[in-house]
Formats: structure tokens, C-alpha cells, sequence
């Protein structure tokens, strides 16, 4: 963990002397020798599991929908395959929007619980999200346009319950503690919680719906067992965590200086190109995760491979976590993003022609994720260096807007890699169930292989051209930023809770 703590500690090295120290601190508190460092150590080892734990959680209820419900809409609703993919892109793409909304409602809240402004959603908010999973995975024998129907609807209202839960989570460290290393610590435990989860979902969902003859039913029992895991989970994560600082209160936004934050963001180039470059490699992991249940299904016919992809490939990010800081300490960041793009491409493009058995596809694709784990890695840390550079460029210093932009383009992501595989599917001639054509099979496999092959491909091509903030010139604008502010007091330009 302490390997996993440097990855996000070095994102933040002139955070501690710029932002981390004075955030949700009171203004008498504030001045320009506070630093997060000399900010007392709160969180306990309790703490950090709790904080894990409920990551986990969130993957249990999140990832049965990313995971296996294009393969439940096609396979077992019956549902036309490029229906059943635009859900995902419309659902997706309100989603994007849900998390804005949702955020600003959490951040404008006035009546605060003495439990905390955030923690209590983990509480409430956890059955009606697992109920919602369950209801996806529940679909009624209507005609397929009522199908469709429900698919929409409930789909949409869980990925707004999802946003009510997990954005009050992400929102939670600052509130937890002000000492910046125990903040690195903390997204630390909750990206391994996260992975967990996944690497979870991914290796027990299929083995429990194989165990019951009617594939209909083996879905409900899969699904009502990750949810009722999810929900303890959630409640433990409540049980074990605590928010020690209060949140600021709610500040009147002026639409004058929104929209100069939003004209800013435009021009911070690197940060235009990170987001674009996440677009491309997030929609090819999770259109991955999407389609490796066909691939096994269909190609392979051993559903057991889902299980060692689970275990090893999901693995294998782990094992990026770890060797990143190591990289990055000799090499420049964009330079260590570019290899694992490259790592990416080439167990992809090997596995195209030769993942013809459960060995090999376990290989290659376990290969692929250690390249993709060094960009999952590096991702925060970049988007931090881009708030420096924007604050650089225009003077004007915008945290929370730069995260918000950045995740939007996750959402993005999401939302074609639920809607790509069903449109290819669709035009490729898969039947659900039955054996697949040559040509429904080479569609299967491209999926699998060569879409995040080509998007690693491009990533490396406009990292080179276009991601100009090397390590070198970061380190000039952090200078400057600091001899611009001398002993001005440093006050937040917003609210990074969002």
C-alpha cells in the first residue's frame, strides 16, 4: 500500500504547498506557510478498511450492469443487440449529466446531518441502489417494446441512485482529514478496494448463474447475492469511516466567473488532449469487460474463462499500481503512459490471431491490462498537474470544474462501450444463443482485440503530439505559480467536494 500511496502522492507535490493545506480549513487558519503536511494525522488504519471496503461495494452494485447486462438484454430478454446497446448510450450519457446535478445539489445542502454531509447517503442510499440492480437484471415477459421500456427506465433511475451514492463518497476525504498524505492513503485503499470489487464480480458472477439450470434464474440469484453484498458493504464502509472536518458552506456561484472557468478550461490544451486520450483508452477497458463474456461464450465455449480473466487480468492492474511510481521516478509521466499504451496495443494485436484457447486468452489479456493499469494509474496524477497549468495559463484556478470536465469524458466512455458492442453485433449477424456465423465470430474477436488495439495506438500518437506538459516544464510552471503567490494567502477558487 505504501507503493500504492506514492502513485497519488506525486500528483499532489505542489498541492501541498498550493491547495491541500487550506482546503475546508477556516480562513483564520489559512495563510501561505499552512501546508497539508503540518495538518494532524486523524485517520485510522479502521478508517482507511472502511473507506476500501466501501469501494467495494460500489463495484459490486456498479459492475453487474458494465459487466453482464448487455449479455442479459441480448441472450436472456432477447432483445434486439443494437436496442439493447443504445440504452447503455442514452443511460450513460444522462448519467454524465446526473453526476453534475447530484453534485451540485450535495454541494448546496444546508440541512447537515450531525453524521456528516456525506457519509449518511452510504446509509440510505444503499438499498434502494441494490433493489434498482435487481430490477435490471428482472425484466418482465412484455413484448420487446415494453422491454425496452423498462430497460430504459430502469436502467436510467439507477444509474441517478448510483450518482446519489458514489459521488457523496468520492466527496468524502477532504472532510475526513486536512494531512494531504493521508488523503494519497486514503484514494489509495479505495482504489484497491475498487479493483477488488471488480476482480470479485468478474470471477464469482458467471459461476453462480452456471450452477442454475434456468440461465433466467441464475442471473436473479447472481445478481440479488452481489447486491446484498454490496449493501453490507456500504453499511460497514458507514460504520467504519468519519468525516472530522466540516464541510465549507454553500458559496453563490457567479454565472460571469462560471463562464470564464468554463472559456479556461477550454484553452488548457493538455487537459483537452488527457481527456480525449481517456475517452479512447476507459471506453476500451470497459467494452473489454463488456464483450469478454461473448468471447468466452461463443469462441472459447468455457465460461470458466471469465473466472481466470477475473482473477489474473484484473490481477494485473494491481501489478501496474506497484511499478508506476518506480517508472515515473526515472522517466517523465507521459513517457511511462505512452509505454503501457504500447504494452496494450501489441498483447492485443498478438491476441487477435492467437487467444484461441482459455491459456492464451487469459495471457495476452492479462498482458493488456498491465499496459492499461499504467494509464488508469497515471490518470489522476495528470489531471492534477493540469489544474496547475491552467491556473498557469489563465490565472484562473479551477479544481473542481477540471475534475468534472475530466469525468464527463469517463462517462462518455461508458456510454460507447455499452452502445459500441451491440450496434457491431447487430451489423456482424449475432444470434443470441445459437452458433455463430465466421463473420459473427470475427466481429466478436475484433471487439475483444482490435478496438482497444487501434485506441492505444491512437493514445500514443496524440500523447506525443499534443500532451505538451512534460515533467520538466510542470516543474517551471509550479515555480512560477509559487513566486506569482509569494506571501498571498492561498484561498481555494472552489469547491473541490463536487
Amino acid at each position: 500500500m505504501k507503493q500504492e500511496s506514492k502513485i497519488v502522492a506525486s500528483s499532489k507535490k505542489y498541492q501541498h504547498n498550493l491547495k491541500e493545506g487550506c482546503k475546508y480549513m477556516d480562513s483564520t487558519e489559512t495563510n501561505a506557510a499552512t501546508t497539508a503536511d503540518t495538518a494532524p494525522r486523524v485517520v485510522t488504519l479502521r478508517n482507511k478498511i472502511g473507506y476500501a471496503i466501501g469501494d467495494m461495494g460500489n463495484n459490486f452494485l456498479f459492475d453487474m450492469g458494465q459487466l453482464y447486462l448487455l449479455n442479459y438484454f441480448t441472450d436472456v430478454v432477447g432483445l434486439p443487440s443494437a436496442a439493447a446497446g443504445t440504452v447503455f448510450l442514452v443511460a450513460k450519457i444522462w448519467d454524465a449529466f446526473a453526476d453534475m446535478s447530484v453534485g451540485t445539489w450535495i454541494d448546496n445542502r444546508t440541512n447537515i446531518s450531525k453524521r456528516g454531509k456525506f457519509r449518511p447517503f452510504l446509509l440510505w442510499a444503499a438499498i434502494p441502489l441494490a433493489l434498482l440492480l435487481i430490477a435490471n437484471f428482472s425484466t418482465p415477459n412484455f413484448s420487446v417494446t415494453g422491454k425496452l421500456i423498462w430497460a430504459y427506465i430502469a436502467y436510467m433511475i439507477f444509474g441517478t441512485c448510483y450518482s446519489i451514492s458514489n459521488v457523496p463518497f468520492g466527496s468524502m476525504i477532504p472532510t475526513m482529514t486536512r494531512n494531504s498524505q493521508e488523503r494519497s492513503e486514503l484514494a489509495s485503499w479505495r482504489q484497491a478496494g475498487s479493483n477488488l470489487g471488480l476482480m470479485l464480480a468478474t470471477i464469482g458472477f458467471m459461476p453462480i448463474v452456471e450452477t442454475v439450470s434456468n440461465e433466467q434464474t441464475g442471473y436473479t440469484v447472481a445478481v440479488v447475492i452481489f447486491a446484498v453484498c454490496g449493501v453490507l458493504a456500504q453499511w460497514f464502509s458507514y460504520a467504519n469511516i468519519k468525516e472530522n472536518y466540516s464541510a465549507p458552506a454553500p458559496q453563490k456561484v457567479n454565472k460571469k466567473d462560471l463562464r470564464k472557468s468554463f472559456r479556461a478550461l477550454l484553452k488548457n490544451k493538455p487537459l483537452v488532449t488527457l481527456s480525449i486520450v481517456n475517452l479512447f483508452t476507459f471506453s476500451a477497458f470497459n467494452l473489454k469487460l463488456t464483450v469478454q463474456v461473448y468471447y468466452c461464450k461463443y469462441i472459447l465455449k468455457d465460461m470458466t474463462a471469465e473466472s481466470w480473466l477475473g482473477f489474473f487480468s484484473i490481477g494485473m492492474v494491481f501489478v501496474s499500481v506497484l511499478l508506476t511510481p518506480i517508472l515515473t521516478k526515472r522517466f517523465d509521466k507521459k513517457y511511462v503512459y505512452m509505454l503501457g499504451c504500447v504494452i496494450w496495443a501489441v498483447a492485443d494485436i498478438l491476441g487477435f490471431f492467437f487467444a484461441n484457447n482459455t491459456f492464451l486468452l487469459v495471457f495476452f489479456t492479462s498482458v493488456a491490462y498491465l499496459g492499461d493499469g499504467f494509464t488508469s494509474a497515471l490518470n489522476w496524477a495528470l489531471v492534477s498537474d493540469c489544474v496547475e497549468y491552467g491556473e498557469w495559463q489563465t490565472g484562473i484556478r479551477s479544481e473542481g470544474m477540471v475534475y468534472s470536465f475530466f469525468t464527463y469524458f469517463r462517462k462518455l466512455s461508458q456510454a460507447i462501450a455499452g452502445f459500441l458492442p451491440g450496434i457491431v453485433l447487430a451489423w456482424v449477424g449475432y444470434v443470441p444463443g445459437k452458433t455463430q456465423t465466421a463473420t459473427a465470430l470475427l466481429g466478436i474477436r475484433g471487439l475483444m482485440f482490435i478496438y482497444s488495439a487501434v485506441l492505444s495506438l491512437a493514445t500514443i500518437v496524440l500523447m506525443y503530439w499534443a500532451y505538451s506538459l512534460t515533467e520538466k516544464k510542470y516543474s517551471g510552471i509550479v515555480k512560477d505559480l509559487l513566486e506569482r503567490r509569494g506571501s498571498e494567502r492561498i484561498e481555494p477558487t472552489t469547491d473541490e467536494s463536487n
